[in-house]
């Protein structure tokens, strides 16, 4: 497995520059760190006494993927998870915060195991995540792109302001629905025929 820096410069990279998209709960965003998260850190990085749209600009890149490590792997204890799980549930908890591991709750309850879905990774999480592995080694981080997968398409089913992120405007799958897939194996990827089926019932 590649270090966990190197996942989080690939993160970065997957995140792309500076937006501030209305759509987006996130708000004004860059390198994927997002202004609230600045806020709740104090970068206040131009000292004008504030933390804004401005200091988000000025993020630089290195210290975004400071941020990813130390703030979205380190302190959620991911890398307790079985390392096949570590890359793409530290990508969706840059993504999706406490969803990432919401996701892999309730993943792990259908494959039989005893886990609360409370969005934090303690011992009966990590138990339950390498038990799950231990019987389906092959399987488990397929498994969870996919589960990742579904729940993009059912948060764009209640939210029409997500759905841009899973369908593009020619209606072919969107950048949420693309960056889920990275972690799929090729076989469980949805053709663009099935991705344009699950969508056809929105406006």
């Amino acid at each position: 497995m590649l270090s966990v820096r190197a996942i989080a410069e690939e993160i970065v990279a997957r995140e792309g520059g500076y937006v501030n998209d209305p759509d987006d709960p996130g708000g004004a965003t860059n390198h994927g760190v997002t202004v609230h998260t600045m806020r709740a850190l104090g970068l206040d990085l131009d000292r004008d006494g504030d933390v804004d749209a401005a200091d988000v600009r000025a993020l630089p890149r290195a210290k975004a993927v400071d941020i990813f490590v130390e703030h979205y792997f380190d302190r959620p204890k991911i890398g307790a998870l079985p390392e096949a799980l570590q890359p793409q549930v530290f990508d969706m908890q840059v993504n999706a915060g406490a969803n990432a591991i919401r996701i892999l709750q309730r993943l792990l309850g259908q494959m039989g195991q005893v886990v609360a879905v409370d969005g934090r990774i303690g011992s009966q999480t990590i138990a339950a995540a390498r038990a799950a592995h231990a019987a389906a080694p092959n399987h488990l981080a397929d498994a969870y792109g996919i589960a990742r997968r579904n729940w993009y398409y059912a948060l764009a089913d209640r939210r029409p302001s997500s759905r841009k992120y899973v369908r593009r405007r020619d209606g072919g799958k969107g950048g949420w629905i693309l960056r889920a897939e990275e972690f799929v194996s090729t076989r469980y990827r949805l053709t663009d025929a099935q991705h344009r089926e699950r969508v056809a019932s929105w406006a």
